[in-house]
């Protein structure tokens, strides 16, 4: 942690903001949006890279353990899982390493009407995502799976967010199952994700450690209660958080981009 302080209050903010954040990462994705905003309020001095870097241990801390308890019960298919890793591992760590080069405030416009669009089929077609299904995983499928992480992982190494939402309709678009699964998948590839732009962070020196170890261990707690609360609620309860997502990250990319 270099020199930085942090008084007393402002650590409990910061631990019971990655708390909460795991949760919400564990339930359907964004908890980038609670953390982040938290680490420059309570130590403003930082860099906006360092924040992210550190926001991004405490992230893949968080989402891998979630991954762990949702793939325990729900069993998606290891085969397609780990070269689906591997993948989004590269193509978030090269889009971490080309973040530089793309206008942010170009991105905006186009995540915002993806998403609107996401909540109004998700709105408008209930069946979808629903029921017991345990999806379809063999020929095009596959490649098709394959293709859609890659641009995901990409796109989270470089702007990030909705990740997790966008990898659960793709799962569940693809292989014609239903959120549950698809969820446990995201995690999973979400995980790598995390992993592949933390690398990129490491290489350049942003990670500040102290801080990032503690707001980890925050963040697995809260992404363990997310996990069980996914695992409790089913798909009823994902599809509710997509939907309540779609109009938080919809109202808060367009207050960045208009305000």
């Amino acid at each position: 942690m270099g020199r930085m302080e942090i008084a007393a209050g402002g650590w409990a903010v910061l631990v019971g903001g990655a708390a909460v954040a795991g949760w919400i990462d564990a339930v359907i994705g964004g908890g980038g949006l609670v953390l982040i905003p938290l680490i420059l309020a309570v130590a403003p001095q930082l860099a906006p890279a360092a924040a992210l870097a550190t926001n991004k241990l405490a992230a893949v801390s968080g989402t891998a353990s979630a991954a762990f308890t949702l793939v325990r019960k729900v069993r998606p298919p290891a085969r397609e899982l780990i070269p689906m890793g591997i993948i989004a591992a590269l193509s978030s760590g090269l889009g971490a390493l080309l973040v530089s080069m793309l206008d942010k405030s170009v991105m905006r416009p186009v995540i915002i009407v993806l998403m609107v669009v996401v909540g109004l089929f998700v709105a408008f077609k209930p069946s979808f995502g629903s029921g017991d299904s345990d999806g379809i995983h063999a020929g095009w499928r596959v490649a098709a799976g394959l293709a859609a992480v890659a641009a995901i992982a990409f796109y989270d190494g470089i702007f990030g967010p909705g990740t997790g939402m966008f990898l659960i309709m793709a799962f569940t678009a693809i292989f014609s199952q239903n959120f549950l699964r698809s969820a446990a998948m995201a995690k999973v590839v979400n995980t790598c994700t995390n992993l592949g732009a933390l690398v990129a962070f490491i290489a350049g020196g942003h990670v500040l450690w102290g801080l990032g170890i503690v707001l980890a261990l925050a963040n697995i707690a809260g992404a363990q209660l997310g996990a069980r609360t996914v695992l409790g609620g089913g798909t009823k309860l994902i599809r509710y958080a997509l939907l309540t997502l779609v109009i938080v990250m919809s109202l808060y990319l367009s207050w960045q981009q208009w305000s």
